[in-house]
């Protein structure tokens, strides 16, 4: 526990009247616990379990054997290389159903993270928007904050298959069964919450295209809302080090990368988009509005 305290996990709490120690959660181990939500953030324990699963610390000890080989095409990720296997698909469960499930709900626990902030902060983001398509959305939870917040934009959430039939319908959130790469249903705003980092510059040309296609013209209030890490050294070292940190988990367990604003820009343009607008930056992550 001291140690935890010293890594900054846990707070002491002093001592008792026998004069043992006592510990406390502090706001990242807040994030710990099970069926907590604090200060809107969700837990995020399924996060940190996959993260340190023997899968993932396998394919971070083949790091240097991927390194040596020589491969032609598209480069797989170390953990592509080690497991044969592609996070986030059916090879995952092929590969282990309890990891492909832990997968599953640590991805959603972290996209999650912070929905209050960017809803508090960035309340202009959805003003005079009439529809919404939130890719890769999971069970909603970001497409109903944003409906709660703003009743009269009309969200629709795309996911796969397999993460669509197991979310419970609504009345509030219109539920789309599909692939980003193939065809994203049509809105004024179409959304990418920490999506891109996953893939490839290549791929994530193809999802801003069929992104681009799905909205109407800038006159008409179409845009793509990119949320997402912009990495950039002058936000100081301890974010810099997670943004930093982050790349290195993309590129072990995915073919993505974090990028620079620069590195957006070349992705915005190569989709064939006009302009782009970075409106805030909360931490790590920046919020972009991407226009035809």
């Amino acid at each position: 526990m001291r140690a935890l305290v010293t890594s900054g996990v846990f707070a002491a709490g002093g001592s008792d009247d026998s004069g043992a120690e006592l510990f406390r959660l502090n706001p990242l181990s807040r994030v710990l616990v099970d069926d907590v939500v604090a200060d809107e953030h969700h837990s995020q324990t399924s996060f940190v379990l996959a993260g340190t699963s023997p899968h993932y610390m396998e394919a971070a000890l083949g790091m240097a054997d991927w390194f040596k080989k020589d491969v032609a095409g598209p480069v797989p990720s170390v953990f592509e290389d080690v497991h044969s296997a592609s996070l986030f698909d059916e090879s995952t469960a092929a590969l282990d159903p309890e990891l492909d499930a832990l997968v599953t709900e640590g991805l959603e626990a972290h996209d999650n993270l912070g929905i209050g902030t960017i809803m508090r902060e960035c309340h202009d983001l959805f003003k005079g928007l009439e529809s919404l398509t939130d890719c890769c959305g999971g069970d909603g939870k970001t497409a109903r904050a944003i409906a709660k917040a703003h009743p009269h934009v009309k969200c629709t959430v795309l996911d796969l298959p397999k993460v669509i039939e197991k979310t419970p319908s609504d009345c509030v959130v219109n539920y789309v069964a599909g692939d980003l790469f193939h065809t994203v249903p049509k809105a004024q705003a179409v959304m990418l919450k920490l999506v891109l980092h996953h893939w490839s510059d290549d791929d994530c040309v193809k999802i801003l295209t069929q992104c681009k296609n799905a909205i109407p013209s800038r006159q008409e209030g179409g845009k793509v809302i990119v949320i997402d890490i912009v990495v950039e050294p002058s936000l100081g070292p301890v974010m810099f080090e997670a943004q930093t940190l982050m790349d290195l988990l993309m590129l072990v367990f995915t073919r993505g990368r974090q990028r620079s604003e620069n590195d957006w820009r070349d992705l915005f343009m190569k989709a064939g988009f006009t302009d782009y607008k970075i409106i805030m930056k909360l931490g790590a992550r920046g919020v972009i509005e991407v226009y035809k």
